[in-house]
């Protein structure tokens, strides 16, 4: 079983005020490093067996003290890259919710696509294909997944059975990290926009549902008898 750790980029002086998409030469401020520096801290206790990233520069600089604590090589891959936002690309927030679509954007991204650019259901498609592609690489291994809010939540969503519609519902904060389970016939999602320690994965991959929090053992219902 392969567990996943998907983090979302630290934080840059534009996040929250300017659609910046795919833009390269974006990198962390002085906040975002001082997050990237403690996500050392928080894996202490998990051993990673790989660290993937967006190709994108904050993403890159968000894992780069983690690969150097666990002496992991940074492997890019093009599809955790943020949504094209095309022709939105570089406009502020207070600018795109002033138009009509953003209302689309908010109640039915499925039925979205940015001007130019990218709609949510291909950006779901390439996400979640590249994510499980890594996992079938690592079948036992711990990986860390650096990526963009947006790609976070919407593979949490395909995991969650969630519609598609509905995945705005899911936080991702900056330097987040969310954790999701995956073996040949069980997906599961463990933990959500997680900013604190991560000491509970210290075991992992051991089967996370075959601990219960009274100490005990059980497994999930599908595996029951």
């Amino acid at each position: 079983m392969a567990t996943l750790f998907l983090i979302r980029h630290a934080v840059t002086a534009q996040t929250g005020r300017l659609l910046y998409g795919q833009t390269p030469g974006i990198g962390l401020d002085d906040r975002g490093r001082a997050q990237a520096a403690g996500l050392v801290e928080r894996f202490s206790s998990v051993r990673l067996t790989a660290i993937y990233s967006s190709p994108l520069e904050r993403c890159v600089e968000t894992v780069e003290p983690l690969a150097a604590a666990q002496r992991l090589p940074i492997r890019e891959v093009r599809d955790l890259v943020e949504m094209d936002a095309g022709s939105w690309t570089g406009k502020t927030l207070a600018q795109v919710r002033r138009t009509k679509p953003w209302k689309t954007v908010q109640q039915q991204p499925s039925a979205f696509r940015f001007p130019g650019g990218e709609g949510f259901f291909e950006a779901q498609a390439r996400a979640v294909a590249a994510v499980e592609a890594i996992a079938r690489r690592h079948p036992r291994g711990r990986v860390a997944i650096a990526t963009h809010g947006d790609i976070v939540r919407i593979v949490l969503a395909h995991l969650l059975g969630t519609p598609l519609d509905d995945f705005q519902r899911i936080v991702a904060d900056t330097a987040s990290v969310s954790v999701v389970v995956t073996h040949a016939t069980y997906r599961g999602v463990v933990l959500v926009n997680d900013t604190g320690g991560l000491d509970r994965f210290a075991a992992y991959p051991a089967h996370p549902w075959e601990a219960s929090s009274d100490g005990g053992r059980r497994r999930p219902a599908e595996l029951r008898g």
